[in-house]
């Protein structure tokens, strides 16, 4: 099989917006972007998902989907299929040019130990907006077979390290709301899982006492100090000494934790967090790490870069410097695992979500009518 050309959604916990990557790929390999452009969430859209994050804790995902998380997902895809009209003009291509959409959605609900994952977006919905056939729903099979449905981009961060000719194990470390590792060992083997926190305590701590989403350059945080007792009270979360595979939802932490602290401290102290909860997945990796790739949001909070390297061994470094595209990584990976689908390749291993065996995934909706 040659390559096909996809285009790759992604929507993270951190709420922020919807990242888009145009990749040719063969789903193993080859990859060549050939576009990636970030599309923010509108205010109304933000406030219809915060809602829907709120009612989802109650509801837990059974039975009937309550009519606010319904309508919430009714505005994800709209803003996706708006995000897929946009890319295209963007890259200067027509529908017809694109082979398949991989639309991984907004998580709103992950208990993997009750096998339940829930993701908005109507894949059917989409594939005729659009026009273009479309892979979604990627982590259900994953989890109906007993894993973690999470994480679900370390098979691309694999691809992606191949290129980097690195000597010794790396670790490619994602911090969107959830903080997760990629480890590729010695023998290319992986080892993935979330770590803890990722941006969500810290920017629910911002908007709490700041109203404003993100602390922006980490400034809060660099206006503060480290409440070490608060620190050390936070890391015995039983979480941490779990062994993987293990997720996380992005609910199963609370900026609350700092409550008491000015806004300053409490901002060092969730960003310290952050960081001490990625350096203490290395309990569970057989190699020590000897290069750090770090992807995502949270690369861009200075802060939060100096506690990683502070705390971390080895080099640290920033998606770019790999000569990645930082903020973009996982939408890459979605329209990745879309071809992988589509040819029936695994989408998630043993080591990376504790699944039996390797997994196929997604479900294909084809588009009822072409256009451009």
């Amino acid at each position: 099989m040659g390559f096909v050309r996809a285009l790759g959604l992604m929507s993270g916990t951190s709420l922020d917006g919807i990242d888009a990557a145009i990749l040719e790929t063969d789903g193993e390999a080859y990859l060549k972007p050939v576009k990636t452009a970030s599309f923010p969430y509108l205010p109304e859209e933000r406030a219809f998902l915060r809602l829907a994050l709120d009612v989802a804790a109650d509801w837990g995902g059974k039975g009937l989907m309550p009519e606010e998380i319904a309508e919430a997902e009714r505005a994800v895809t709209y803003a996706h299929a708006m995000a897929v009209r946009k890319m295209l003009e963007m890259a200067g291509m027509e529908a017809k040019e694109i082979d398949i959409i991989g639309f991984h959605g907004q998580t709103v609900l992950h208990r993997p130990e009750e096998g339940i994952t829930v993701q908005l977006g109507l894949g059917e919905v989409l594939a005729d907006l659009a026009g273009i056939d479309v892979v979604n729903d990627f982590r259900a099979a994953d989890v109906a077979a007993g894993g973690q449905g999470a994480p679900f981009a370390p098979l691309y961060h694999r691809a992606l390290a191949a290129g980097l000719h690195a000597d010794g194990p790396i670790t490619v470390v994602n911090i969107g709301g959830v903080g997760n590792v990629t480890f590729i060992g010695s023998d290319k083997k992986l080892l993935a899982f979330d770590t803890g926190p990722g941006n969500a305590l810290i920017d629910d701590w911002a908007f709490t006492h700041t109203e404003t989403p993100i602390d922006k350059d980490g400034a809060l945080a660099r206006a503060g100090r480290v409440d070490e007792k608060v620190l050390e009270r936070l890391l015995t979360n039983l979480y941490f000494a779990r062994t993987p595979p293990k997720s996380l939802d992005r609910l199963d932490f609370s900026a609350d934790y700092a409550e008491g602290l000015s806004v300053e401290d409490g901002a060092a102290t969730l960003t310290a967090f952050t960081a001490a909860s990625i350096a203490k997945a290395m309990e569970h990796m057989p190699e020590e790490p000897r290069l750090w790739v770090v992807c995502g949001g949270g690369r861009h909070n200075p802060a939060l870069m100096d506690e990683l390297k502070a705390r971390l061994p080895g080099a640290v470094i920033g998606a770019e410097d790999a000569g990645w595209r930082g903020d973009d990584v996982e939408a890459e990976a979605f329209a990745y695992l879309a071809v992988r689908s589509l040819r029936g390749l695994p989408l998630s291993e043993p080591g990376t979500t504790g699944v039996p065996e390797p997994l196929t995934g997604g479900i294909l909706h084809r588009a009822k009518r072409a256009r451009g």
